[in-house]
């Protein structure tokens, strides 16, 4: 109570020196939960308005572009609670397109379903304490580039978005930039003027600050970064569990959406008959190796890649449909 007291002081204050009124009826005081912008807020959280989250749950099947537009401009105010929401939300965006026919396909229909089912799980964000150290998570993907702010292991807001066809063909470094200056210059409300640490996975960025010859893009975004007071910090892929969930979505449920056997699991069948497959697993467990790490009952090694074992014909099958499928961008 005593910190509230010295904060409304503090705007009234300034209210006075600027020679601004308020009107008492509409000022509410020592509330222990308030209503905000479709928000609501309380003892350090923020959460989404209960009566918003309910008109999702009842939100019908979208039928026509309008209705589609209306929906996701709900969704999309409340993006910063969701993990990964460029990704889940990347088929309905694509019906949006200019001159794009309306095809409410299966994809169209498991976006809408997951993107209402993240709202309605009304995730919980902590606010931000700017007495405290900001960090920011940031990974990428061949599709996308996501990222995560927060402060003592609590997350403050995520962020996502989907790579242009010419970020693609970045480098795997000039993506892992592409994302880090995308996320500050969305935070930088929350960074500008303070220090922070910025976390990646991928070890040539970690000395981009050093680097002595730039292209031009990278020139421009080594000006922009100067504004900021920052450390980069490497943290390996393993360790940066939370951000890489934000890229890696798009990916893997790109790839179990096309079995209906389920890829993960023939993989781990895969594992038990593959020697090689044993030996990297029993090592990564051991912690012997630096280049394999076991996540999920699944061998990881460099480049975020999944270990896939020499079993039957499980390799040329998984070529196959990352060629095949239509996600992948190779019909036919």
């Amino acid at each position: 109570m005593e910190e509230h007291v010295r904060h409304l002081q503090i705007v009234f204050n300034v209210l006075r020196e600027n020679e601004l009124c308020v009107k008492r009826e509409k000022c509410t005081f020592a509330q222990p939960k308030v209503q905000f912008l479709g928000h609501t807020i309380s003892q350090g959280q923020i959460q989404m308005d209960s009566d918003k989250v309910e008109a999702i749950r009842d939100w019908e099947v979208p039928t026509k572009v309008p209705e589609l537009r209306s929906f996701l401009g709900l969704a999309n105010y409340y993006r910063r609670f969701i993990l990964g929401y460029s990704d889940i939300a990347a088929p309905l965006t694509d019906l949006l397109k200019k001159n794009r026919a309306w095809e409410w396909n299966s994809s169209c229909q498991g976006a809408f379903d997951n993107l209402k089912a993240a709202i309605i799980k009304e995730p919980v964000l902590a606010l931000p304490d700017f007495t405290k150290l900001f960090e920011v998570q940031t990974d990428v993907s061949d599709f996308a580039i996501g990222g995560v702010l927060m402060q003592e292991g609590h997350p403050i807001v995520f962020e996502s978005r989907k790579l242009n066809d010419a970020e693609r063909r970045y480098t795997v470094h000039e993506r892992e930039m592409t994302a880090i200056v995308h996320c500050l210059r969305t935070w930088r409300h929350y960074l500008l003027g303070a220090h922070f640490i910025v976390k990646t996975d991928n070890v040539a960025t970690s000395y981009f600050q050093s680097q002595k010859k730039l292209s031009p893009k990278q020139a421009r975004w080594q000006d922009f970064l100067a504004k900021f007071d920052y450390s980069l910090e490497y943290k390996s892929g393993k360790a940066n569990v939370v951000a890489d969930a934000l890229s890696r979505k798009a990916v893997l449920a790109a790839l179990l959406s096309t079995t209906s056997c389920g890829v993960v699991d023939t993989i781990k069948e895969g594992m038990e008959h593959d020697p090689v497959a044993k030996q990297l697993l029993d090592l990564a467990r051991k912690g012997k190796t630096q280049k394999f790490w076991e996540e999920d009952g699944l061998l990881y090694t460099t480049g975020k890649r999944v270990y896939v074992p020499r079993w039957k014909n499980l390799r040329r099958l998984l070529i196959k449909e990352g060629h095949d499928t239509t996600w992948a961008g190779h019909p036919g």
